[in-house]
């Protein structure tokens, strides 16, 4: 049978399929970047407060509340997803409503998004601030009954963090050493606890003075402390600059607190910073034990049938499932290291173990042996580029392997190098399942680093922005806002994946324009 198409036009064809499908993987990936971007903006940016009055299907009953509305369905019925206050419910409950069923809509400018510091949200307009005496809202009482409020929260907390921290530090020393209950340094430090104590409740009694009274638009009350509120906006009043200001705000806010409400609202800064701070050790571990094994491999193993099953086997293990290798360093390295350690060094904590626990240390050599393959691979791929006749110059001139390895191999092979540490980043920072079992968790009380000695503290546990999302968009939907403050995360994470990548693209190109090409 003759054939119909000439190598040029198979060729064509070919090209043309391999451009369709580029292009399709191209809007694939744009496609995904749009969502998280348009989702996760969705976070920060502040939507205005409507008045509805609707039927509902629970009782029958027209209800008339505040909410924010979002279009959840549009077939084969319009169907809205209310998140409302009454009170019933006064904390930013959900709701889905077919639109049939909407008896009214309309902007409701004097209602106020009201937030909590534990992530709660409450739609209501706002009657009267006491500070203690009760005088009509207005922005100027608010802001002023808040710098009192927050005087005497700054007095509360300066004495449990100075005093009472220091008297519990105190106490369980005394524990340690056994002293007796009727000591009369006990009997000191439980004078000076009570007589703090009793000062701390008179502060917060004056404090607990400080409210804010609100109605729902069914005109029932409500009454909240002013400690317990963070922000109070009239969202449906702002113009389109002000909206910019407060998702900016809201973005300050993401960036700098923890995560509340099961990870459902606040911030990411715990995760982020324990992201950056694993990404960064990792770094540290994994790039001289991946060169030092390339040059060995390029440079000193002898070509025989032993090398080349090693080479093998460093290949292979880039196919191991991650894992595996999370196993691997909870039963090798928390275990055995972790064990071995606490028991030669950290005696007096047992049976309460330190290094013997995940932490942030075996988290980054868990992922420091995962990614050595793809440093070792890319290193020594840039090692075999080096020019032989460089190599025989520099022995020419008299020296030394060492020499020649340290002064001319690495240094031209340095962008190979970065290559490998580039990737080895991308990697890292995007792995959930082996970090869950070596560090990683879903909410970490303090941050591996502080101000306390030695400040750096390797063997806690930290928040990862891998597993925060992991957590939040399967476990922890208990609000609207849930779902985009998991596509805000999302949209983090890649930006600081990019940010890495691109510090280590510019080391890369600087070091190619200085060995390769000046």
């Amino acid at each position: 049978m003759r054939n119909m198409t000439t190598a040029a036009q198979r060729q064509s064809y070919a090209i043309s399929l391999s451009a369709f499908l580029c292009s399709m993987l191209l809007l694939v990936m744009i496609s995904i970047l749009m969502l998280i971007v348009v989702r996760g903006a969705a976070y920060f940016w502040p939507e205005p407060i409507e008045q509805l009055v609707y039927t509902s299907a629970e009782s029958g009953e027209q209800k008339q509340v505040y909410a924010q509305t979002s279009l959840h369905q549009t077939a084969p019925h319009k169907v809205w997803q209310l998140q409302y206050s009454d009170a019933r419910f006064p904390f930013g409950n959900k709701a889905l409503v077919n639109a049939d069923v909407l008896k009214s809509r309309r902007n409701a400018a004097d209602a106020a998004s009201v937030r909590l510091h534990d992530g709660r949200q409450l739609f209501a307009r706002p009657l009267t601030v006491t500070m203690p005496q009760s005088h009509p809202f207005s922005a100027e009482r608010f802001a002023k009954a808040q710098q009192h409020e927050l005087a005497l929260s700054q007095q509360i907390e300066q004495i449990r963090v100075q005093e009472l921290a220091a008297i519990h530090i105190k106490l369980a020393e005394y524990d340690r050493r056994n002293v007796e209950k009727e000591a009369p340094a006990r009997e000191k430090l439980r004078a000076q606890f009570a007589h703090w104590h009793k000062k701390i409740l008179a502060l917060e009694e004056e404090r607990n003075a400080y409210t804010l009274q609100v109605a729902f638009a069914n005109q029932q009350r409500y009454t909240l402390p002013l400690a317990d509120i963070a922000s109070l906006e009239f969202v449906s009043r702002l113009s389109w600059m002000e909206k910019w200001g407060v998702a900016f705000d809201n973005i300050a806010v993401f960036l700098t607190e923890s995560p509340k409400q099961a990870n459902t609202a606040g911030g990411v800064f715990p995760a982020l910073f324990g992201t950056v701070l694993m990404v960064f050790l990792m770094t540290i571990i994994v790039t001289p034990f991946g060169v030092l094994a390339a040059v060995y491999l390029s440079e000193y193993a002898p070509d025989n049938g032993f090398t080349a099953a090693i080479r093998i086997s460093v290949s292979n293990m880039a196919g191991v499932p991650s894992i595996v290798y999370g196993v691997f360093g909870l039963g090798f390295f928390v275990y055995t290291l972790g064990g071995n350690l606490d028991a030669l060094f950290f005696t007096e904590q047992l049976p309460a173990p330190t290094f013997g626990t995940p932490g942030v240390f075996w988290a980054a050599l868990t992922m420091a042996i995962l990614t050595l393959p793809v440093v070792i691979v890319a290193t020594e791929e840039g090692l075999q580029r080096v020019p032989d006749g460089l190599k025989a110059g520099s022995y020419a001139l008299g020296a030394t392997k060492a020499e020649t390895i340290m002064r001319t191999i690495l240094p031209i092979a340095s962008p190979g190098i970065m290559t490998g540490v580039i990737l080895a980043i991308a990697r890292a920072a995007g792995e959930v399942a082996p970090l869950m079992l070596v560090g990683a968790v879903k909410f970490a009380p303090n941050l591996p680093v502080d101000g306390e000695f030695p400040y750096l503290h390797l063997e806690r546990q930290f928040m990862h922005l891998g597993v925060l999302i992991y957590d939040g968009a399967f476990h922890s939907q208990t609000d609207a806002k849930g779902a985009p403050m998991m596509f805000a995360a999302c949209l983090l994470l890649l930006a600081v994946v990019f940010v890495l990548n691109i510090v280590a693209v510019i080391l890369r190109t600087r070091l190619r324009k200085r060995y390769l090409v000046g």
